[in-house]
């Protein structure tokens, strides 16, 4: 008996949505939730090299949380390229300029660094508050018809 490998094939690759609410969740946990979303891990047919990730939506990213006193001690840098261009900002004001960061980067620090992290970061939609451009719909009821006689 020989036991043959199987690889992932883009057919029987299947895309979900996730709606995950951030509220009062803690920030790093969230984000390896996410990252592993978007990885495809929890998925039986994960393998590393093929994309089988799912489209994800993070709503109330302006609740999420930090443990201990890193709301004032985590610092975020960025260097502009420029001789003293290094560039500082706390998580605490990073939240009052814009919550949807806070989450994106930290999401984006736990996927690979590769082409294939490219296109697995575009299927990422982080929102502020509790509603997002793309809600499904509520279907109108359809009004009951009345039988003839």
């Amino acid at each position: 008996m020989q036991v043959k490998t199987y690889a992932t094939k883009r057919k029987d690759i299947k895309r979900e949505q996730h709606i995950i609410d951030a509220a009062g969740k803690t920030l790093g946990r969230l984000a390896s939730q996410v990252a592993g979303m978007l990885m495809g891990k929890h998925k039986p047919l994960y393998s590393p090299n093929v994309d089988i990730g799912d489209k994800v939506i993070v709503i109330n990213a302006a609740k999420v949380q930090v443990t201990g006193k890193k709301a004032k001690d985590k610092v975020y840098y960025h260097h502009s390229g420029f001789h003293g261009g290094l560039k500082s900002i706390t998580f605490e004001d990073m939240m009052k300029k814009d919550p949807t960061l806070v989450i994106t980067h930290a999401v984006y620090g736990m996927l690979p660094h590769t082409r294939l992290g490219n296109v697995m970061r575009t299927r990422l939609r982080v929102y502020a508050g509790d509603t997002y451009p793309h809600q499904p719909e509520k279907k109108a009821e359809k009004p009951e018809l009345k039988e003839k006689k």
